[in-house]
């Protein structure tokens, strides 16, 4: 097999490992790489270097290598645009977490997220109970999106734009 065909061979395989690998690992890992994912990023990097340029440690093959990875991303991310199903399997979906104040434990389990996790999630979005959270999804991406109100209650605000609206309704009909 000629040498550069080789190259972008190895990398299509390390490449469909990895994000296989990932994957199965869960999309938390992404969200906010820790001290021991960089190393673990790093590491893996690493491993995988020589898998996929093999004895050819030249520039070619390193180019050769970079741009066989980005073809390979820019393939993916075309087909994820225009395949729902293929960036399902390989993304995922969101997981609905918090649903009107009730956490769903199974998805948290799936997800392999610690409770104290979406706790300081929902910190972060500035809620500080978990009843006060109307939604709360892991994203496919590994982010947790956290939308909040007073769901079941008109606040304050609600109510006067309603009283608002009301009034004007009711100075035109007049």
């Amino acid at each position: 097999m000629d040498p550069i065909a080789q190259i972008v061979f190895r990398c299509a395989a390390v490449y469909v490992f990895m994000i296989i690998a990932i994957r199965v690992t869960g999309k938390t890992e992404l969200a906010q790489l820790s001290v021991i994912d960089l190393v673990l990023v790093l590491l893996i990097s690493n491993s995988v270097q020589n898998a996929m340029v093999g004895e050819n440690t030249s520039l070619l093959g390193g180019l050769t290598a970079a741009a066989a990875l980005f073809s390979l991303h820019g393939l993916f991310k075309m087909s994820f645009y225009y395949s729902k199903s293929l960036r399902k399997l390989f993304e995922g979906e969101p997981l609905v977490l918090i649903y009107r104040g009730k956490i769903n434990k199974k998805n948290l389990g799936s997800a392999r997220l610690p409770l104290d996790e979406l706790e300081a999630a929902c910190r972060e979005h500035g809620v500080e109970k978990i009843e006060d959270v109307n939604l709360a999804l892991l994203e496919s991406d590994g982010n947790i999106s956290i939308l909040s109100g007073n769901y079941g209650r008109s606040t304050q605000h609600q109510r006067r734009i309603k009283r608002r609206i009301t009034q004007s309704n009711q100075s035109t009909s007049e």
